[in-house]
């Protein structure tokens, strides 16, 4: 109370004499209903219960297949890899006081924003999980549905309950993105004051903690659904359903991802922008103090920004991404298995599956290959952290490719076509080299080491006019690369799959579209590692934002600094890693789309006629909305930072002790 009325009064002295305390902002801790009823129960009683789940899930895996066994194992070893890395994390210290307060602030300003978001969403998921219930209760069912006895109500039940559990697991992986970055943050800050290799193992680490549980639940919930649709429907027994036909069940799974992720993205995304454009505005343009600057009110909410922006929306939204792709090829490799008459077509469907179970296992390596040494402390010359960062990555790029050509040998021989899984390896390669080379661009245009960055603060000394149009014509640029990397894997993977050896029954190649498939997913194959890279990016700059609210020392702040930059350029490269592997996923759905309508109309569906009135009237009204919904986001996020920007302008006002002009700042000026 005395530090607010110094403050109202303006009596608080100068600026360096100020005691670097702040007033306790922290409420009670949120957790979310599922945790708080699982915490509730006797630890005892929790873990029979965790043996008997397990014990029961791995039954039905057995009962279903072997892969699907090696899956579930994968996926629980990583889940004990990520409560290791959360122990290793958590017992780093905290640092002085005044680091731990600004950390609690954060953090409390990230789980209000978390539990109102995901309030809302949560109520619209049930309205629309009750309208799916209603659409699929009324639908037509295919023949083949009505031969194995699975009509409207039970494909309505499980497209919900599919539908349901996507958005659960997603809005889950979005909390473990914002719950582990809103921790570690304050402890990077901390170990900056001994060492900046010790600083990067900290963030990296919190960062695969995420990616870990982010990739995990989505291959363990498909999975999981996979196998007990198998057990319920007696998939493959006499007079029921086919096993080329159960992927088509588990789309509403990538339904509820893909809905979750796109009002996380949204939300998170024009939450951080007001934030940091309110925050920058009112502090560095009309005071002139520095960027996180402790007497600046919206500092705060720009570092919960981070959190909520750049962690809980890229871990939903990257989730999204992989459980749509995964679903996109099972459907894809169904259809093809069951047209080229293959015996056991469990392989082609499982094949995703297993391919993130190996992601998982070959991020984990990557994250642990980053080795903290006392090389890079505060007295000695810093190694460059994305060169730390790089290396990593390659490890685990070089152990993808070998285990990805292990997994088609393993998964995709078969004797109709005995070449076949080399050429889908091929596809896989395609796709991995597609997802190192949108990394190197986004690197190259957003690293300050390169002259596209380079050339933009040279266009900055001559005022914010050739800022601003040096800044648009480069992101322009940067999207011709990407978009012609793209376009050669597509056509590049597409013709390795149509020259594969698998043909239908006439003697028409027909692997082409399953090789976009595997692409898709050897693009995808290092998401665990590019995943931890974003996360790296916000935990990095929280901490360099502790660092300059807490007053510590400059050493210490070059550390955080360089931290800092090098984050900016992990964010970029996982939004562009993001983007292209969308981009290749779109065309997985597209097809995966056609063969389920095909599957309805009973006659086939190859191609889509754009001289077709109402299908180009519908190309067009598609292209308006990607327009339509940026102008609103735009406008959301402008504001939205006109609030911020009079709410601290307001503050400056009322509490006058707020501002104290620096000594240091005078002479500068």
């Amino acid at each position: 109370m005395m530090m607010g009325e110094d403050v109202e009064g303006g009596s608080l002295g100068s600026y360096q004499d100020r005691p670097r305390t702040f007033p306790n902002m922290r409420n009670k801790a949120y957790t979310p209903l599922i945790f708080r009823i699982l915490m509730g129960i006797n630890v005892r009683v929790l873990f029979i219960l965790l043996l008997l789940s397990l014990g029961m899930i791995f039954y039905i895996g057995a009962s279903t297949s072997g892969i699907i066994v090696f899956v579930f194992t994968v996926c629980i070893i990583s889940f004990l890899l990520s409560i290791y890395l959360t122990k290793w994390v958590l017992a780093k210290d905290e640092g002085p006081p005044e680091m731990a307060q600004i950390s609690d602030a954060i953090r409390d300003g990230a789980e209000g924003f978390f539990r109102t978001q995901y309030g809302t969403i949560s109520k619209m998921a049930m309205l629309l999980a009750l309208l799916i219930l209603c659409i699929y209760l009324f639908r037509s069912t295919t023949a083949e549905q009505e031969a194995s006895g699975v009509g409207r109500s039970v494909t309505a039940f499980v497209t919900v309950t599919s539908f349901l559990l996507g958005a659960l697991c997603s809005g889950a992986a979005g909390y473990v993105g914002m719950w582990v970055s809103v921790r570690a943050n304050v402890r990077v800050s901390s170990a900056a004051r001994r060492s900046a290799r010790e600083a990067l193992q900290i963030a990296v680490r919190s960062g695969g903690f995420s990616a870990m549980v982010v990739v995990g639940m989505a291959v363990m919930g498909i999975a999981i659904l996979y196998a007990i649709f198998y057990v319920w429907l007696g998939v493959d027994s006499p007079g029921s359903m086919k096993v080329t036909e159960l992927p088509l069940l588990l789309v509403g799974y990538g339904f509820g991802a893909s809905f979750v992720a796109l009002f996380a993205q949204l939300g998170g995304g024009i939450y951080t922008k007001a934030a940091d454009v309110g925050a920058d505005l009112v502090g560095k343009v009309e005071r002139g103090i520095p960027e996180d600057d402790p007497r600046n009110p919206a500092v705060i909410a720009d570092l919960v920004g981070d959190n909520v922006g750049d962690c809980a929306a890229r871990g939903a939204d990257l989730f999204e991404s992989i459980a749509a792709e995964i679903i996109s090829a099972m459907i894809l490799g169904g259809t093809m298995s069951k047209r080229c008459k293959i015996e056991d077509p469990s392989g082609f469907i499982l094949f995703p599956l297993v391919v993130h179970s190996f992601d998982l296992v070959i991020s984990s390596i990557g994250v642990l290959s980053i080795r903290g040494t006392r090389k890079g402390s505060v007295k000695s010359p810093m190694e460059d952290p994305m060169a730390v960062l790089q290396k990593g990555y390659s490890i685990t790029i070089v152990l993808a490719v070998l285990t990805f050509g292990a997994s088609t040998r393993w998964m995709l021989y078969t004797e109709q076509a005995p070449s076949a899984w080399f050429s889908f390896a091929l596809c896989g390669l395609v796709g991995i080299i597609t997802a190192y080379a949108f990394v190197w661009i986004s690197k190259y245009y957003t690293d300050y080491k390169y002259e596209p960055v380079r050339s933009l603060a040279l266009a900055s000394s001559t005022g914010h006019g050739t800022n601003i149009i040096a800044g648009v014509s480069l992101g322009l640029e940067s999207t011709a690369l990407p978009v012609l990397i793209i376009s050669v894997a597509i056509v590049s993977a597409f013709w390795l799959g149509q020259n594969s050896g698998l043909v239908d029954e006439s003697g028409k190649p027909i692997g082409g579209l399953f090789g976009t498939a595997v692409a898709t997913m050897g693009m995808l194959s290092t998401a665990g590692y590019v995943l931890t890279m974003d996360m790296f990016g916000p935990i990095a700059d929280n901490a360099g934002g502790i660092v300059e609210m807490s007053q510590q020392p400059e050493s210490v702040r070059e550390i955080t600094d360089v931290l800092d930059a090098v984050g900016n350029t992990t964010k970029a490269t996982t939004k562009g890693f993001a983007i292209g592997s969308a981009a290749l996923a779109s065309f997985l759905l597209f097809s995966a789309y056609m063969d389920e309508v095909s599957t309805f109309a009973q006659e086939p569906l190859t191609q889509v006629d754009i001289a077709i009135p109402e299908v180009f009237v519908g190309g067009l009204l598609g292209s308006m909305l990607i327009f339509l919904f940026s102008a609103w986001a735009c406008s959301a996020v402008g504001k939205t930072a006109q609030e911020v920007v009079n709410e601290v302008r307001r503050q400056f006002i009322e509490r006058p002790g707020i501002m104290v002009r620096i000594p240091s700042l005078d002479a500068c000026q």
